[in-house]
């Protein structure tokens, strides 16, 4: 039997058939949570079931398209039914522009597809798991974004874009969770090799990744609640003190930082 310190809490993850994904359904396995794998990919999600029920895990894989409302909420059912109502949810499927080519010379197809899996999956994840977690007034959310939604990138623009979008997401809806006890969190696991970053060209030379083993130990502390107080703002694994992060959240509510805002020019521009 599973002795960790999420026994008895279910967690969903999406794009849980490789990479962070499938480490991060470990990691919290590891840590006695039921897991509910989400993907595409059949096969790799078996492979990520096996490796969590060797750690003593509940779980089940279900694939689905996240950008399809409809498969979404049938996946979420077929969770919910093996293991129970969802505690966490992590938004981790995602894409990026398979090309580094200015906006103009993108895939229309391909461009929106990012956005799509980027925005819409968790958007149709939130909308079907957060009314059980408001229902219950419990719950916590974390959506993995990046370094990219706080700054431009003429080579990136779908994922830029997404992430960016993403980000105001969880602003847009961290008030209306908070007055429910949900918690609602953006974390960025910085540069870390997956097949995903292997193919980008801005990283092929990269020599000092990032780590997914503590990108999967923040993720643990998430579920466990460290960092609540951070409801609704932006966390950078790959770079932020995490503890000095924690104890200055207070500051951090009251100056409303870690979170997209327009910047005024000065006190006399109308928008400051």
């Amino acid at each position: 039997m599973p002795t960790g310190s999420l026994v008895g809490q279910v967690a969903l993850i999406t794009g849980a058939g490789r990479g962070i994904g499938r480490e991060l359904a470990v990691g919290l396995a590891a840590e006695g949570m039921a897991v509910g794998l989400l993907g595409r990919n059949h096969g790799t999600l078996t492979e990520t079931l096996r490796e969590c029920v060797r750690h003593g895990a509940r779980g089940v894989a279900v694939t689905a398209d996240v950008t399809r409302h409809g498969s979404v909420r049938e996946a979420v059912r077929a969770v919910e039914r093996d293991l129970g109502p969802v505690d966490f949810l992590v938004n981790n499927a995602g894409q990026v522009d398979r090309e580094e080519v200015p906006l103009w010379e993108t895939d229309p197809n391909q461009w929106w597809q990012v956005v799509e899996t980027n925005l819409r999956g968790p958007y149709n994840l939130l909308r079907t798991v957060l009314p059980g977690m408001v229902e219950r007034r419990r719950g916590r959310v974390v959506n993995l974004n990046s370094g990219f939604a706080l700054r431009p990138d003429g080579h990136y623009t779908a994922y830029a874009t997404s992430k960016g979008a993403l980000l105001k997401l969880s602003d847009n809806i961290a008030d209306s969770l908070a007055e429910k006890h949900v918690v609602v969190l953006d974390i960025s696991p910085g540069a870390v090799a997956t097949e995903m970053t292997a193919g980008m060209p801005m990283f092929r030379d990269m020599k000092a990744w990032g780590s997914i083993p503590y990108m999967v130990a923040v993720t643990v502390d998430a579920a466990r609640g460290r960092f609540d107080a951070l409801h609704g703002r932006f966390i950078h694994a790959g770079r932020d003190n995490l503890e000095l992060l924690c104890a200055r959240a207070g500051r951090i509510r009251e100056a409303d930082a870690r979170t997209l805002r327009l910047r005024p020019y000065g006190e006399d521009d109308p928008m400051a």
